[in-house]
């Protein structure tokens, strides 16, 4: 089955298709995962513990794709080496958009100094902040939780899971979703924005440092139809090389739909599990909730756009 793109300056000449894309993944001889998250974001498992899973799981090669980050990187390849496992450096950068969420997947970038590792730096910086202004809110509610127990949980800068596994701990919630319902998520008492790029931006800044952008989740922008084909679209004419249709949460025919929507716009279409750990449960490593299965072609296939 065709999923590889065109060069970019003929994007929307779409290769052969001799059948549709699968309903339950995007078939290879072995399969990957290309978006997993560790404790150097909000994930709960180790950088270095993410290869060993993924390989448990049957999985070829596997991504690192921490939130505005590429601190896990180096530890991670050097487990995924001794596992024998392929790996993708990678990261998942917020963006600014309205009225949902709008992620870009970046990859094979690695640190060690490129211009969006410097626009990294930034985020991460205004994310110092961002956490100082939630433990403030928290205790305008009257929940006494330290900056220290929240950076216990963590294994990098902490993040929003973090904070919701010390109300757990603490009995201000039953569960880390409790947690967010009740204080975290966005319109709740304590949420507190954080900085964001311009979508356009990020991939510019992936095109610029050696690697790769992917849409994250498509459905999750809070639009469908002909305003998702148009943001695809110009998203596509601004250099985005693909388009996470294989996605842990979406069924059979929204996998469909987005996979024709990639091939529409010349782009590859990837997936990914997004693995939490235990801060979003009933999702794993390789399998999502037990049916991603995302070929190996898609490494190759994404790798044809670098340089």
């Amino acid at each position: 089955m065709a999923l590889a793109v065109p060069g970019a300056s003929h994007r929307y000449q779409t290769t052969p298709w001799s059948e549709p894309p699968a309903r339950s993944g995007l078939y290879g001889e072995k399969v990957i995962d290309l978006h997993s998250h560790s404790t150097v974001s909000d994930g709960s498992v180790a950088p270095e513990g993410i290869p060993a899973l993924a390989k448990a799981a049957g999985c070829s090669a596997v991504a690192l794709t921490d939130h505005d980050s590429l601190e896990g990187i180096t530890v991670a390849t050097r487990a995924a080496a001794s596992e024998s496992i392929d790996f993708v450096p990678g990261c998942e950068v917020s963006c600014d958009w309205k009225p949902g969420t709008l992620h870009v997947l970046v990859y094979f970038v690695e640190p060690g100094g490129s211009p969006l590792e410097d626009e990294l730096g930034r985020l991460q910086q205004d994310r110092l902040t961002r956490n100082d202004r939630l433990l403030a809110r928290l205790q305008e509610l009257g929940i006494p939780i330290s900056e220290g127990e929240v950076e216990a949980r963590a294994g990098g800068l902490p993040g929003r899971p973090h904070f919701a596994a010390v109300l757990v701990e603490k009995g201000f919630a039953s569960s880390i979703q409790d947690a967010f319902d009740r204080y975290l998520a966005k319109g709740r008492p304590a949420y507190v924005t954080k900085a964001r790029l311009e979508a356009s931006r990020v991939v510019a800044l992936a095109r610029a440092s050696g690697g790769v952008a992917v849409l994250a989740h498509p459905l999750s922008m809070g639009i469908l139809g002909s305003e998702l084909e148009a943001a695809v679209r110009e998203l596509a004419e601004a250099g985005l090389v693909g388009l996470e249709a294989v996605y842990s949460r979406y069924s059979p025919d929204q996998r469909e739909m987005l996979a024709s929507m990639a091939h529409r716009y010349g782009l590859v279409a990837t997936g990914g599990s997004d693995y939490h750990g235990s801060f979003k449960p009933g999702v794993n490593i390789g399998t999502g909730t037990g049916d991603l299965c995302v070929g190996d072609e898609v490494i190759p296939a994404l790798r044809q756009h670098l340089g």
